[in-house]
C-alpha cells in the first residue's frame, strides 16, 4: 500500500515554478531520502505532504488529501524541522505534559525512556539545553507518538558529527519498524546512505532519480581507472568523471561489473557522487565528503 501517491504534483509561487508535475509513489514501511539543491522543490513537496500548502494535481498521504483533511492527517503523521520550535521558557517536564494533553497517541512512558538515555534534566528550561539536546528532546516527543509517518527536514541542521550519529542510531534502532515510513531531507547525504531504503533526487521542482537502495547499488557502479586503461574506460558512456590525485574517477548507469573490473577499482557510488553525476554539475555543488555533500 502506498503511504503517499502523487500525479502532476504542481506548485507556483508567482511565475516561479517550484513543484513542475511531480509523479511519485513511495510505499508503506520504507526510510526515503529526498536529495536535492537548495531551490530545488524539497520543502515545498514536504509541505504539500503535510498539508502545509496548497498545489494542483493530485496527492494522497496515508490515503487522505492533505489540504483538505489535515486535521485527521496530523493524527497519523509527525514532523521535525531543521529548527526545532519547542517554547524556549517551558521546561523538558511541561514540554511532556503538553504533549501528553495535546496527542492521543502520545506514550509518556516511552518519551521518559529516551530521554533517560540522555544528559536532559526534567528540569530544565529549553533556553538552557544546547541545539543537540532540544534536537534529543524533540526527538524523544516524536518518536514517542505512535505515528504511521514521520517527516524529518535537515533534522540535525548544525550539530555536531556525535549527536548526528546518535540521532540516526536512535531513529534506525528504537522507532523504524518496517511499517512506519520516514522521508528525511538532510545535506550530510553520506550519514544517511547506510539507513535509506529508497533515494529520491529532485532538481527544479521534477523528480530526477527514484530508485530503491538496492536497485542503487546494482545500478550504479564507479570506476577509479587505471591511467593505462582510462580510454577503454569512457569507451564504455558513463555517465560523469571527474579527476582526483591524477586518476580518473568514472560512475556508469547499467554497466556490468565484469566489464569494468579489468580497468580498474569498482565499487558503489555514494549517494553525493551519484547526485552530481544524475544533475550534470549544472545545478550542485561538489560533494565535501561526510561533513558537508552537496545535496
Amino acid at each position: 500500500m502506498a503511504c503517499i501517491e502523487a500525479r502532476g504534483l504542481r506548485k507556483t509561487y508567482g511565475t516561479t515554478v517550484a513543484l513542475d508535475g511531480v509523479d511519485l509513489r513511495i510505499e508503506e514501511g520504507r526510510i526515503v531520502g529526498l536529495i536535492g539543491p537548495n531551490g530545488a522543490g524539497k520543502s515545498t513537496a514536504l509541505n504539500a505532504i503535510l498539508g502545509l500548502t496548497a498545489y494542483e494535481g493530485e496527492l494522497k498521504v496515508l490515503g487522505r488529501n492533505p489540504w483538505t483533511e489535515r486535521n485527521r492527517l496530523m493524527t497519523d503523521v509527525c514532523f521535525i524541522a531543521d529548527v526545532a520550535v519547542l517554547p524556549r521558557w517551558m521546561k523538558v517536564s511541561q514540554a511532556l505534559d503538553y504533549v501528553a494533553g495535546v496527542h492521543p497517541r502520545f506514550d509518556r512512558a516511552r518519551a521518559e525512556g529516551f530521554l533517560a538515555r540522555t544528559t536532559i534534566k526534567r528540569t530544565s528550561r529549553i533556553r538552557e539545553l544546547s541545539k543537540g539536546m532540544v534536537t534529543q528532546l524533540h526527538l524523544a516527543l516524536v518518536m514517542a507518538i505512535d505515528a504511521k509517518l514521520l517527516v524529518l527536514d535537515e533534522p540535525t541542521l548544525g550539530l555536531d558529527l556525535l549527536y548526528r550519529k546518535q540521532f540516526y542510531d536512535t531513529l534506525l534502532n528504537d522507532y523504524f519498524d518496517h511499517t512506519r515510513t520516514v522521508i528525511v531531507t538532510t545535506h550530510q547525504v553520506e550519514e544517511v546512505q547506510d539507513i535509506l531504503t529508497d533515494v529520491m533526487f529532485i532538481d527544479r521542482g521534477r523528480i530526477a532519480l527514484d530508485c530503491s537502495m538496492e536497485a542503487f547499488e546494482t545500478r550504479y557502479l564507479e570506476l577509479m581507472a587505471l591511467p593505462e586503461h582510462a580510454a577503454a574506460a569512457r569507451a564504455l558512456g558513463p555517465m560523469s568523471e571527474r579527476q582526483v590525485f591524477g586518476r580518473s574517477i568514472l560512475i556508469y548507469d547499467g554497466v556490468a561489473r565484469e566489464r569494468l573490473a579489468p580497468l580498474g577499482e569498482v565499487r558503489t557510488p555514494s549517494i553525493a557522487d551519484l547526485f552530481v553525476a544524475v544533475m550534470g554539475g549544472k545545478s550542485a555543488p561538489q560533494p565535501q565528503g561526510a561533513e558537508g555533500t552537496a545535496a
